[in-house]
């Protein structure tokens, strides 16, 4: 039976088991007194909300505490094994799958490094269900103990009725590429088991909003550098979160071509993949076979030199030049959107790390207007090298804490759970 919201018992016995699902999740252990306030609920709806829980195995008890006068407060927490879940992140020079327990602790980790023909979708394929399979075996976990596999990828998605999510990647070839039919045809997964496909930046900002530097912030954007440039928005009025295509904003008409084929765009000149041809133009040398994060990396070096030797003038100027337009790029995103925090990560992001970061919050700072620039911090983003893969594995976290700790049923309607905010 509705009610006048529209809303029904069920609705409202989910809500309930959702809201006390958060908050032990994110601020247990408490006591059942303590998730009166912290949910809004009766003490009574709390009583019976825990009942079932405990019942259904997601909460466990986890000690007690002294109470004022009267007898000890059982304290409960969010089980760890009563619930699995696979994180994939396809990034430029590695898949990399990871599986977790209902807490985000690792259990079991497979990476397959990509060669020239790095984004052959074939290969790709493969690569996500070879390492499925090889994490669900290293762990000793069924599949169907999954609550879902995330996976971030470059790229939009969008979801279609016949074809599930597919992924449109200009910048590497990928044209209207049905992945999630893909992995289903021949997996051994069960149909049941839901498969959560989104933009990597997306996934990215969705793992620093729950547990990194975002936490906290109702207004963020979260940018990754990594071969490409990407970035995803999160506001009170886009609370689930958007992916933005910011590495193809025009930074220079009539500028060097970009992976996506226009000229002057901003992953053009500060993407990895870009910067590192850039330094080889003006008389830089990467290291013999090298792949991208081993060039930067020697790039980096001779710009900062670890023994306080002189610095290489040609890497320096390359990387001065990029941090003005990364500057002048995250400029945009400041005046359009007025963002508390902007928090860089992806691989090449954490690698440009501390060194970079003066120069481009001074340039951002010049290119901006003087009122949102004040407001906004620029720090770069604390979850490593691993966040896309933990922000993949929270896209069935997070549909498994909205349908209030039920089991996957029919895959959901949109490309992937959203990239929202910490409840908070």
């Amino acid at each position: 039976m509705a009610g006048r919201n529209g809303r029904t018992v069920r609705d409202l016995r989910r809500g309930n088991r959702t809201a006390v699902l958060q908050r032990l999740y994110f601020d247990g252990p408490l006591s059942r007194f303590e998730l009166g306030p912290a949910t809004g609920l009766s003490s009574g709806s709390v009583s019976n909300v825990v009942a079932e829980l405990i019942g259904d195995g997601l909460v466990e008890e986890a000690g007690s505490v002294d109470s004022d006068g009267g007898r000890p407060r059982i304290l409960l927490r969010v089980a760890p094994g009563s619930g699995h879940m696979i994180g994939v992140d396809v990034g430029e020079t590695r898949v990399r799958v990871g599986l977790f327990d209902l807490t985000l602790t690792e259990l079991a980790r497979a990476e397959r490094p990509l060669e020239q023909q790095r984004y052959e979708v074939d290969g790709i394929v493969r690569h996500v269900r070879d390492g499925i399979t090889e994490v669900l075996e290293d762990a000793g976990i069924g599949p169907g103990r999954l609550l879902g596999v995330g996976i971030g990828v470059p790229g939009i998605v969008e979801r279609t009725p016949d074809l599930g999510a597919v992924v449109h990647g200009q910048t590497i070839g990928w044209d209207a590429v049905p992945l999630e039919r893909l992995l289903r045809d021949g997996s051994e997964l069960p149909d049941s088991v839901p498969y959560f496909i989104d933009n990597g930046a997306r996934t990215l900002g969705q793992a620093e909003m729950w547990f990194g530097a975002g936490r906290g912030a109702g207004n963020a954007l979260v940018v990754l550098f990594g071969s490409g440039v990407g970035a995803c928005l999160v506001t009170p009025e886009v609370e689930h979160g958007r992916a933005v295509e910011w590495g193809h904003l025009t930074v220079r008409v009539r500028g060097r071509r970009c992976r996506c084929g226009a000229l002057g765009c901003l992953e053009a000149y500060a993407g990895a993949e870009s910067l590192l041809a850039r330094w080889i133009e003006a008389g830089g040398s990467a290291p013999p076979g090298a792949d991208e994060e081993t060039a930067l990396s020697a790039m980096l070096s001779g710009a900062y030199p670890a023994d306080g030797g002189p610095a290489d003038p040609v890497a320096l100027a390359v990387l001065d030049e990029t941090a003005e337009y990364v500057g002048a790029g995250l400029s945009d995103l400041i005046n359009l959107f007025q963002p508390e925090r902007i928090l860089i990560g992806g691989w090449a992001g954490l690698q440009l790390g501390t060194r970079f970061l003066p120069a481009v919050r001074r340039h951002a700072a010049s290119y901006s207007l003087r009122h949102p620039a004040e407001k906004v911090g620029i720090e770069l983003g604390r979850l490593g090298p691993d966040a896309v893969t933990v922000g993949a594995a929270i896209l069935p976290l997070a549909d498994f804490f909205a349908h209030g700790g039920r089991r996957p049923g029919p895959v959901p309607e949109s490309g992937g759970s959203p990239a929202r905010s910490a409840p908070r």
